[in-house]
């Protein structure tokens, strides 16, 4: 009964819920569609951050993206053991890019008083998700290798259940609990995804092209002037 609801209901709630407040959200408070830069703020560590974070892990869901919807093509590639040997390694180097640049970005925030005082709760519930996500994922490559080949069978035919409305729970119940947190994580980040600045990644903005100009009134103190 756990494994339904974790790996037959769950995946349909999170999704649900993050569709449904997108939505919700997108026409009742269009403007919070934003990633609320700190730029201003903070610009050294967010750089050394910032930078391999999103190199790193875009580059690993588009991996985790083509084994999903090419799984025979992806099966040629890793076919040969010195191509598998290959993206083991870029994986495994790409993972611990991310780990490290998302702590920094933790700590930045943590530490920087400037920051801090800005990050919502639902800031901090998003980096410590995603800081697990990463780490778990981490730990996945180092102590159950080969995830190439193995997500192939696991994962992918029952993400391709889910996708039919038919969810074969059977695929991934039998996996170490490390891997099935992993993967039911990445659903958990669904979930808070329209409740968090994530949402910016949906946005394209093209309304820059004939919106009016911003006006951006500087404060200063006239008795420090």
């Amino acid at each position: 009964m756990d494994d339904v609801m974790l790996f037959a209901v769950f995946p349909y709630v999170a999704i649900v819920l993050a569709v449904v407040v997108t939505f919700y959200r997108y026409f009742t408070d269009r403007f919070s569609y934003s990633s609320y830069s700190s730029q201003f703020l903070e610009s050294r560590a967010l750089f050394w951050g910032s930078v391999p974070w999103h190199f790193g892990i875009l580059v690993i869901l588009l991996a985790h993206l083509l084994a999903l919807l090419i799984p025979g093509v992806w099966q040629e590639i890793i076919a040969a053991p010195a191509r598998l040997y290959v993206l083991e390694v870029i994986g495994l180097s790409l993972a611990l890019a991310a780990l490290l640049s998302l702590g920094l970005l933790f700590a930045r925030r943590f530490y920087t008083h400037r920051l801090s005082v800005v990050t919502s709760p639902m800031d901090w519930a998003l980096l410590v998700v995603l800081l697990a996500q990463v780490a778990l994922g981490f730990w996945v490559a180092i102590f159950y290798r080969w995830g190439s080949d193995w997500y192939l069978h696991t994962a992918v035919p029952w993400l391709q259940s889910l996708a039919r409305l038919d969810p074969e729970t059977q695929f991934v119940t039998s996996l170490p609990w490390l891997v099935k947190l992993h993967m039911l994580g990445g659903f958990m980040l669904i979930a808070l995804f329209p409740f968090t600045r994530l949402v910016h990644m949906i946005t394209v903005p093209v309304t820059y092209l004939w919106r009016p100009y911003q006006v951006v009134v500087w404060y200063r103190d006239q008795r420090r002037a």
